[in-house]
């Protein structure tokens, strides 16, 4: 028995050392957060709106993001402050920079990536509809929504609706990013996509020179060659090769929607597929 006692006088101290920090522990991201904060509306999207590193020898990485989100008859967007995030984070989504990288609907969460707006509006009927053209079938909003044509450039850009079927059948619900067709060298949509090169002209990002982007793409593709644990299946559209973030890369694209103005809202129904 006094041996019993003797032992548990030992292990008692080290489990609440172990209770107190003793080992890793969990803290939540700047994305949880969100995702929290967000938790009592039932459908929505989370773009990252904007990234960027600072600092010379230590870094700090940071998101920005932008919400899209139904509050009772209207649809809102948001653009978020900047959040500091972890190198983790910032290597998980280097490429994502436009995209939609978190949608809820129904209730229902997801963390897939998408171009901005095919997780809840785009093949919705509730918010547009395809209309056929000499080029095709591509998709329109309905007049109350037309903000979110401007948002996502779809005069210049527009959503084919071959792209679409692509989406929905190769990609949606089984955790592979989807980043468009090939055009020119690049992928329709992402980091590095002409589209989002052209709607981001504002961002943080984009006005970072290629060479300090390569430098930020060789130093966490280095902290991320350890493991596997930072990639994503994302199908054909990536390329494993090249830098991430530089003008020459034809990794990977981003649709942006770099969109003026912090808040906006549309009145219509609620969200759903």
């Amino acid at each position: 028995m006094k041996h019993r006692k003797f032992a548990w006088v030992l292990v008692l101290p080290l489990m609440f050392f172990a209770s107190c920090g003793g080992g890793e522990r969990y803290s939540k991201t700047a994305l949880d957060k969100l995702i929290q904060k967000l938790s009592n509306v039932e459908t929505y999207s989370i773009i990252l709106y904007d990234m960027d590193v600072e600092g010379t020898f230590s870094n700090t990485y940071k998101h920005r993001y932008q919400v899209l989100k139904n509050v009772g008859d209207t649809v809102e967007q948001e653009l978020m402050p900047w959040e500091k995030v972890s190198e983790r984070t910032f290597l998980r989504y280097r490429d994502d920079m436009g995209m939609t990288i978190v949608s809820k609907s129904d209730g229902k969460l997801k963390k897939e990536v998408s171009p901005a707006g095919y997780a809840n509006y785009v093949g919705n009927k509730q918010y547009g509809h395809w209309v056929q053209g000499s080029g095709g079938s591509f998709w329109e909003f309905y007049g109350k929504y037309a903000f979110m044509s401007s948002m996502f450039d779809l005069a210049t850009y527009p959503i084919r609706r071959s792209y679409w079927n692509d989406y929905r059948t190769n990609y949606y619900g089984r955790n592979r990013a989807y980043y468009g067709p090939t055009v020119g060298g690049r992928s329709y949509y992402g980091t590095s996509s002409n589209y989002n090169r052209k709607k981001s002209f504002n961002s943080t990002w984009s006005k970072k020179t290629n060479g300090f982007k390569d430098r930020v793409s060789s130093r966490t593709s280095r902290s991320g060659s350890s493991g596997s644990r930072f990639s994503k299946s994302t199908g054909s559209s990536r390329s494993s090769s090249g830098s991430r973030f530089g003008s020459s890369s034809s990794s990977r694209s981003r649709s942006s929607s770099r969109y003026s103005g912090s808040s906006s809202r549309s009145r219509g129904g609620g969200f759903g597929k």
